[in-house]
C-alpha cells in the first residue's frame, strides 16, 4: 500500500482504539500502562499518526480485553 493511502486506515484504527478505551472507562495513560506503551504513543495511535507494529496491536488488544482481530474489525476499506 502506498504511504499516501495509509492515512484513512490509521485513523480508523485509532478511532477503534479510542472507542474501546472510552467504553472501558480508562484514560490514555491507563491504557498505555496496561499495554506497556508510552501515553503519547497511545495518543498518536488514536489520532492516526502512528503506523504501529503487530506486536503493539496485540499489546493494545490485550490491555483493552479484546482480541487483535476484534480491534481491527471495521478498519479495512
Amino acid at each position: 500500500m502506498p504511504s499516501h493511502d495509509r492515512g484513512p486506515v490509521l485513523k480508523r484504527f485509532g478511532d477503534a482504539v479510542k472507542s474501546r478505551r472510552q467504553s472501558a472507562g480508562i484514560s490514555q495513560e491507563q491504557l498505555a500502562e496496561r499495554a506497556g506503551l508510552h501515553r503519547t504513543y497511545v495518543g498518536d495511535i488514536e489520532r492516526g499518526t502512528r503506523n504501529i507494529s503487530l506486536r503493539n496491536i496485540v499489546r493494545l488488544a490485550g490491555a483493552l480485553g479484546c482480541t487483535p482481530s476484534e480491534l481491527l474489525r471495521g478498519v479495512e476499506d
